[in-house]
């Protein structure tokens, strides 16, 4: 089966079966352009965002470029907080460095809890990057400490306690 069909047939659901599809493709040199295409499709866009953040958190490359792009047009909230959880790991090219700011401000107003929370800390990221955001992270960060739930607290913590080194 193609990484399309195998995106495709996947319930939603099986973290397990998700996770095969990523051990059947991975090794494929065209698999993040292949995955990356998927997002592209709503239908697609959740499978196919945990197996970018699968290959992000496994020390794969990704092309922040296009996956930067592809943010904004998210429509599920899983979607959304995968490509969150890339950010630790996936640098922001400068040329998507704003498309990707208006994603994580929008991020931290989503109803979606856990989008907040990994917005708050992409936020962070995006400032230990680029330093001119570090003022801003830090306020947002510390007025969220008062104004979101302890879900979403514990992530900004950690942020916090980081600091903003790059």
């Amino acid at each position: 089966m193609s990484l399309r069909q195998d995106i495709a047939a996947w319930d939603g659901k099986s973290a397990e079966a998700i996770g095969n599809v990523y051990l059947r493709h991975c090794n494929d040199p065209a698999f993040v352009r292949k995955t990356l295409d998927c997002v592209a499709n709503p239908s697609l866009e959740v499978g196919a965002t945990w197996l970018l953040k699968r290959h992000a958190e496994a020390g794969g490359a990704i092309d922040g470029q296009a996956l930067y792009r592809l943010a904004p047009r998210l429509g599920h909230w899983e979607a959304k907080l995968h490509v969150l959880q890339c950010l630790p790991h996936t640098p922001v090219p400068a040329t998507q460095r704003r498309a990707t700011e208006k994603f994580l401000r929008g991020g931290m107003a989503d109803d979606a809890k856990f989008v907040r929370a990994w917005a708050y800390s992409g936020f962070h990221a995006l400032a230990c990057q680029y330093p001119a955001y570090r003022d801003e992270a830090d306020a947002l960060l510390r007025a969220a400490l008062d104004a979101e739930p302890p879900s979403v607290t514990a992530r900004v913590r950690k942020a916090l306690i980081a600091g903003f080194t790059g």
